[in-house]
């Protein structure tokens, strides 16, 4: 019998949250040690998956790692769980930065047991998402990650924290509103819900074209929120600012990344030709993504929120690469939501840092800290660099294949007008990062941040774990290309691009 491995990866870390919130006694320090080896253990096993998936083209689009059981005979849905080259990166990526939200966390003194219960079924949340092949099981997850992510921001977040986390579960609920009319459409008219078996199915059979174009957008939509698209973004800066630096670096690591990693999993696996026709005016979202992202960015004064609003930029990238639909666009555009997360994970981790050494966030009220503060600032600095696509770092080759793909595909007309415009969003990018840097770390020192500390060993531990995956992907981006490009190749092949 083989080990199941994806479904240890995903409740491993929920189960032991139910028990440590049943353990009557239990000290903060063995909590945070429990929590850390509850997210090693994934961590450890989706480095196996990944070191067991193959790689050969002969398997592209095949589904490994498969777990199939029958579970609502009622409603044709399966206990089924799986990967692909699609999944498997986002995979590892949230096993990791479950490690390192714990790790980011080690100082949290308020009702501790509760905060790495939230966090560890958070993770199990998450996890569910990019290993479902069921969308009733998809959805179930999809869903399940409002309730740790509400409570994480409205108990330790800090500012308006009760409006932030409302608003984003209104957000996210509306969204699933439409992704679950979506789902009950497929469902009626095809009688499944496995996704593998709907991606290989002409839809056109099922739906008249006017219900395929009804079908795409409820799904899209949802997603758009997810991602966040254009105009669905306003969620995303506040509950950015107001979460906790954990439940921050997860949100901007992993939750953003379901939506698009959803665009490609069901509107391009499933709903091909209504990709091509709509792609234009998803093209046009993405440029206004890019640009007005970055140049809100650059009005920022709060930290966290500057690097929120960078997040909605670096997603239109994803967009742009998702849907001018050429084979290394594609690929760029999931090495980009890979990139991002790593990134500006660090970002808001290292940014934590700061708040909680100096207690403040405005960057007008911050200055010359890189005297008391050197190893936080060259770490601020180096995640900068990857985030401005600096070589070397993972953000350039994400970009790079991402442009140039969009550039040379030849599926949607017009592609490389929208790819020359997003392009001003690298400019916009170099400059909210070196004003940051330059207001934030560089210039005179304040007298009132004389004493303060730097990074202690553990967040020195953290951002180096961080740093080596962005400069690791970006020195030898092969050791994950190869895997995404099994699971593009099949999306690709349809358009030709």
């Amino acid at each position: 019998m083989s080990i199941p491995y994806l479904t240890l990866i995903t409740f491993l870390p929920a189960a032991g949250a139910i028990l440590m919130a049943l353990w009557p006694r239990l000290s903060g320090r063995a909590i945070k040690i429990s929590s850390l080896l509850l997210t090693l253990v994934p961590l450890v096993l989706s480095l196996v998956v990944f070191a067991g998936f193959d790689r050969s083209s002969s398997m592209a689009g095949v589904i490994q790692f498969e777990e199939n059981l029958p579970w609502i005979s009622l409603l044709n849905a399966n206990y089924h769980l799986g990967v692909d080259g699609l999944s498997l990166p986002f995979l590892v990526l949230t096993t990791l930065l479950g490690v390192l939200a714990v790790l980011i966390s080690w100082k949290v003194d308020l009702r501790v047991k509760e905060f790495f219960v939230w966090l560890l079924i958070l993770q199990t949340s998450i996890t569910g998402v990019f290993v479902s092949l069921d969308l009733l099981l998809f959805f179930i997850f999809w869903e399940l990650e409002l309730i740790p992510m509400y409570f994480l921001i409205s108990i330790w977040g800090a500012g308006r924290k009760e409006y932030s986390a409302l608003k984003y579960v209104l957000y996210t609920l509306f969204g699933g509103a439409f992704i679950l009319a979506g789902i009950l459409i497929l469902f009626f008219a095809t009688g499944s819900l496995d996704i593998a078996s709907l991606a290989s199915t002409d839809l056109n059979t099922f739906l008249r074209p006017a219900m395929m174009v009804l079908t795409f957008f409820m799904f899209f939509i949802g997603f758009a929120i997810k991602l966040p698209a254009f105009p669905f973004h306003t969620w995303l800066p506040d509950a950015h600012t107001d979460a906790p630096t954990a439940a921050s670096v997860i949100l901007a690591g992993t939750l953003l990344k379901m939506g698009g990693y959803a665009m490609l999993r069901l509107n391009v696996a499933m709903f091909p030709d209504v990709c091509r026709d709509w792609a234009p005016l998803i093209l046009t979202i993405a440029v206004i993504n890019v640009i007005y992202g970055a140049a809100i960015t650059l009005k920022q004064t709060d930290i966290k929120r500057l690097i929120a609003y960078s997040s909605v930029s670096h997603m239109g990238f994803v967009l742009l690469g998702i849907f001018t639909l050429g084979e290394i666009s594609m690929n760029g555009a999931v090495l980009q939501m890979f990139s991002h997360g790593i990134i500006t994970g660090l970002l808001f981790a290292i940014t934590g840092v700061v708040m909680h050494n100096t207690h403040e966030r405005d960057i007008n009220k911050l200055g010359g800290l890189a005297k008391q503060m050197p190893r936080t600032a060259i770490i601020f600095i180096l995640a900068g660099l990857g985030a401005m696509a600096v070589p070397a770092t993972s953000g350039f080759i994400a970009e790079v294949s991402v442009f140039l793909g969009s550039f040379q595909s030849s599926v949607v007309p017009g592609g490389q007008v929208f790819t020359m415009l997003c392009l001003l969003g690298l400019v916009l990018a170099a400059a909210y990062i070196l004003w940051t840097v330059q207001r934030v770390f560089l210039g005179p020192g304040l007298e009132k941040f004389q004493m303060v500390k730097d990074a202690d060993k553990t967040e020195i531990v953290f951002s180096l774990v961080f740093l080596v995956v962005m400069f690791g992907v970006g020195l030898y981006p092969q050791i994950i290309v190869d895997v995404i490009q099994t699971g593009v190749a099949p999306l690709a092949a349809v358009f030709g691009g």
